[in-house]
This record gives C-alpha cells, sequence and structure tokens, in this order.
C-alpha cells in the first residue's frame, strides 16, 4: 500500500492531539501544565528543520542534475517549512506568556530561531524577484545550500553559548531523563513523526500542484 504512511501521519497526529490534551504530565516548577505544549511546540520545529533538510538536499540535486522537479521540490519544502516554523514561533510565544510573563523575552533561542526563518523568507523574496526559470533556480539553489549550515548554527549552537530562559537553562528543568518521564515520552515521540509527516504530504501537495500550474502555463 503506497499511501500508508500518511494513514500512520494522520494516527500518530491525532493520538498525540488527544494524548497530548488529556494524559496526565508531570508537576515541575515553572512549566506546570503548560509542558503540554512540548507536544505541539517541539515537532512543529522538528518538522520544519526536516523540510529545510529536504529543500538544500534538493538544491543540491538540481545543481547537479538541472531537473526541474528537484527544483520544485527545494522550494515547496522552504515554504512549507517556513510555515510550520511560523507555528513554531506562536506556539512558543503562547508558552513564553504563561510561563515566563510575556509573548517575546529576547530570548537567544526565540531570537535566533526568527533570524533563521527571516533568511528563508529572503530565499523566497530572491527567487521571486528573478523571472529566467533557469536563473532563478540555480542562484535559489546556491542560496539555499548556504542558508541551511547558518540556520543550524542559529537555531544550534549560538543559543547554547549564552543563557536562556528555555528549559535546561537559566535554572528551569530540562527535558532529560527525570523531567520527561515515560509517559510522555509516548506521546512527544509520535507527536515528532506524525507531524514530520503531516508536513511532507503537505509538501508533496504543493509540489504536484506547483507541477500543474507549471505545465498549464507552459502551454
Amino acid at each position: 500500500m503506497k499511501n500508508w504512511w500518511k494513514i500512520l501521519a494522520v494516527i500518530l497526529t491525532f493520538y498525540s492531539i488527544l494524548a497530548g490534551l488529556l494524559f496526565e504530565v508531570p508537576h515541575l516548577a515553572i512549566l506546570h501544565e503548560t509542558i503540554r505544549n512540548l507536544y505541539f511546540h517541539v515537532p512543529m520545529w522538528f518538522a520544519m528543520i526536516m523540510l529545510f533538510l529536504s529543500s538544500v538536499i534538493y538544491s543540491v540535486k538540481y545543481l547537479r542534475t538541472g531537473h526541474e522537479n528537484d527544483d520544485l521540490i527545494a522550494v515547496e519544502s522552504a515554504n512549507v517549512g517556513i510555515v510550520f516554523g511560523l507555528l513554531g514561533l506562536i506556539t512558543g510565544s503562547l508558552w513564553a506568556k504563561f510561563t515566563w510573563g510575556a509573548w517575546w523575552n529576547s530570548d537567544p533561542k526565540q531570537n535566533s530561531a526568527l533570524i533563521a526563518l527571516l533568511i528563508y523568507l529572503a530565499y523566497l523574496v530572491l527567487r521571486g524577484s528573478l523571472d529566467e526559470e533557469q536563473k532563478r533556480a540555480r542562484i535559489g539553489a546556491i542560496y539555499n545550500i548556504f542558508a541551511f549550515p547558518v540556520m543550524i548554527v542559529l537555531i544550534f549552537v549560538l543559543p547554547r553559548m549564552t543563557d536562556s530562559l528555555h528549559p535546561g537553562n537559566g535554572g528551569n528543568p530540562g527535558f532529560n531523563s527525570y523531567d520527561l518521564d515515560s509517559r510522555m515520552r509516548g506521546i512527544f515521540y509520535p507527536a515528532c513523526l506524525g507531524w514530520i509527516l503531516i508536513s511532507f504530504w503537505i509538501m508533496q501537495i504543493r509540489f504536484r500542484m506547483r507541477k500543474l500550474e507549471n505545465h498549464f502555463l507552459s502551454k
């Protein structure tokens, strides 16, 4: 069955939403019931990162092969990745409001995530500013190859070099073996996999729509 992974995506996502809202969670200082947002906030970022990884892989493939489909997958992966990144920012801001007292605290991880998204928005703006199709694809692919490692540094490296309000920093509980118990892992991991699969399903739909659009425009 070719679409088994889509069925799995729906099952895992539906389960993680219900379990995330209804199942019992550990009672941790500072976080309290807001820890349930872990099942929604973090999977958005994982989905974003996997989509950006897909985008850069297909950008490299396009530079090697010149196939239009590779470029289309690269740009649609970036498009959907930005959407999931924005969802990550929104869910993170909600979490920040209830745990830190403000929607935006200029936390290093918040600022780095926003900058990373702006870099990918600039990728889309760059592509939109170029009219010639092959030139747009080549320049976009080269930009994408540099954007991905910068995004990784911004999200995973720079925030670790300074203090942060995020769990595991600044006296806040971390999601380690003592905090993220087996009950939460049984929801968190399915949530991550489910949302990643959903994100690639959306990307696949957008890719097919873009192919149809280009087909009709070429006639």
